[in-house]
């Protein structure tokens, strides 16, 4: 902070779209501050001086990310949303938001690969029989639809708690996030193994599900992290139930 003005400084990676936002909110942490204490939000024009973007090769092509750097960038009072410090709440309900709309986006993703694994089974023969007849081909069918019926259970548990306003709805989207990429990206790899040689090829999409499912995965903490979210939520002696290290 410089009088009326603020020097933001730092570098964020794997931000979607950053190459071509034409607005980019901020999260900035004031100097001596730590955990939820000193975070201010602001948003300025991408084309800001002092803010550099470069797009990133990435495993999932379709979600496209960047690197942001921002070095000495001025910017004022008026660019802050809310007062000083009071940028971790929105961080937090934005986090539960984008939570749900991975969970619900994978369950989505999952059940294609589903829909589509079916489908192959039924035309694809083997020894004079398609392969939907084996009973291994039957079970790993049987168990995707588990997984993809569990997981649209979570994400709509989560996206009515966020709707609603329901007081465990951190909870609820942790626990989606954390079942619905975990599922996605099981379902994609026994799609792959059921299509054979052909899911590993270009010309096929299912490469591009495991891919999507594999970046989703990691996107707002993985499995993982978002199993220790609950835990020390419904475990309160396994340590804090705040998450802003």
């Amino acid at each position: 902070e410089q009088g009326d003005c603020f020097q933001l400084d730092g570098v964020c990676r794997l931000v979607p779209d950053g190459h071509r936002a034409q607005l980019l909110v901020v999260a900035a942490r004031a100097p001596g501050s730590s955990g939820s204490d000193g975070v201010s939000l602001f948003v300025l024009p991408a084309e800001t001086a002092g803010v550099s973007r470069e797009w990133l090769p990435t495993m999932d092509q379709t979600r496209k990310q960047a690197e942001v750097r921002l070095a000495g960038v001025r910017v004022g009072e008026g660019d802050r949303i809310g007062r000083a410090g009071s940028g971790w709440p929105r961080l937090e309900r934005m986090a539960e938001r984008a939570r749900a709309g991975l969970a619900a986006e994978s369950c989505g993703g999952a059940a294609r690969v589903l829909e589509m694994s079916v489908d192959y089974a039924k035309v694809r023969e083997q020894f004079g029989k398609p392969i939907g007849s084996f009973q291994a081909i039957q079970h790993k069918c049987a168990d995707m639809m588990v997984k993809v019926e569990s997981g649209r259970s979570a994400a709509w548990y989560a996206a009515w708690a966020i709707a609603s306003g329901a007081p465990e709805a951190h909870l609820a989207s942790a626990m989606a996030k954390a079942y619905c990429s975990d599922a996605f990206r099981e379902v994609a790899g026994e799609g792959i193994q059921i299509h054979g040689g052909i899911g590993f090829t270009w010309e096929h999409d299912m490469h591009i599900f495991f891919k999507r499912a594999k970046s989703s995965e990691v996107a707002f903490g993985d499995g993982v992290w978002n199993r220790e979210r609950v835990a020390r939520v419904i475990l309160p002696e396994a340590g804090s139930g705040d998450f802003n290290e």
